[in-house]
């Protein structure tokens, strides 16, 4: 087994050094990694319905897709991530258990009895602290998982707020549950890169393993990837699955309702509806709105020739975007 050192901190080249090991390398392979800010959704989750978008452009949080399935999680350099690539023999797939244990393991070394809990959850008195997932591509699985260690809960609560009644859709939902900081249970001070040791450490205890780093090549094929796929608003956003997005808000001008449906992101067609009154007719806004992503940036652009105030009447641009 390979033990890879990653020091990036990049959520889009993290992502991506996953999909490189699993496709490129023929070992079995074991990283560590930790990302800046970011939410992370799963493989078949609508994203716009599982992040507070406001909090994430206020907090500067990225927000990128991953290959496994399973629910949308928030990283911060708190938050420990780690990687299993293994050779499928038929068995590992969904043996969420065999990838954990070694964690369970290490914790135990600290006088932290931790639980395998549920589908794919890490646990300490009944409190989450790692999610995990998995992904196959021919004979090859990763697997994939969170070690909240001194993560920013207000910031992995407010990030994944959302308002679920505006969506409806057939993508798979997160499922909130209570959650905790290994570094609450700790007996003696430890930080998080002393617990990356000591998982390191546990791993290599195995004869066969052997530490590699990234080489040149291997870093260009990675940013590369970075390039075509994780950065790219076509996947984390366009690959959402298609939905209807639906709200309503109350201006000093008059109510309005609207009615959006999506699909791979882009917005197939709108219907506004309220009590305004409008000096021109709607219709040029709906018809503006048609065919663009349904994103902040590609609405105010397909609005830029537009006077809002003839089409709702006191009301502003910026609340006319707050509907959407």
């Amino acid at each position: 087994m390979l033990k890879i050192v990653n020091n990036s901190t990049n959520p889009y080249f993290n992502l991506a050094a996953e999909e490189y090991v699993l496709k490129k390398f023929d070992e079995e392979c074991f990283m560590l990694w930790r990302n800046e800010p970011c939410i992370v959704v799963g493989k078949n989750q609508n994203t716009l319905s599982e992040i507070n978008e406001d909090y994430v452009k206020e907090n500067n949080i990225i927000v990128v897709r991953r290959l496994s399935g399973g629910g949308a999680v928030f990283h911060d350099l708190g938050n420990l991530n780690f990687t299993f690539v293994a050779n499928d023999d038929s068995k590992s797939f969904s043996d969420f258990k065999k990838f954990t244990q070694p964690i369970i393991d290490v914790l135990k070394t600290i006088d932290i009895n931790a639980e395998f809990t549920g589908r794919n959850d890490l646990t300490i008195d009944g409190k989450k602290f790692s999610g995990n997932a998995q992904y196959k591509y021919k004979n090859r699985i990763f697997h994939h998982g969170t070690l909240l260690f001194t993560s920013n809960i207000k910031d992995l609560s407010g990030a994944l707020k959302v308002k679920k009644d505006k969506f409806k859709d057939k993508a798979v939902k997160s499922v909130k549950s209570r959650v905790t900081n290994i570094s609450k249970h700790l007996k003696s001070p430890l930080t998080i890169n002393e617990f990356m040791n000591l998982i390191m450490e546990h791993i290599s205890k195995n004869p066969n393993v052997k530490e590699y780093i990234f080489t040149n090549e291997d870093i260009k094929n990675i940013n590369k990837l970075v390039e075509d796929r994780y950065s790219k608003w076509e996947w984390n956003f366009g690959k959402s699955p298609k939905y209807t997005f639906k709200n309503e808000k109350k201006f000093k001008g008059g109510i309005i309702e609207a009615y959006l449906y999506v699909n791979k992101g882009i917005i197939e067609s709108i219907d506004l509806y309220g009590d305004f009154f409008s000096a021109k007719d709607i219709t040029d806004i709906t018809k503006a709105l048609t065919g663009i992503k349904h994103s902040r940036e590609a609405i105010i652009e397909a609005l830029s020739s537009y006077n809002i105030n003839d089409y709702f009447s006191n009301i502003t641009l910026e609340e006319f975007m707050s509907l959407f």
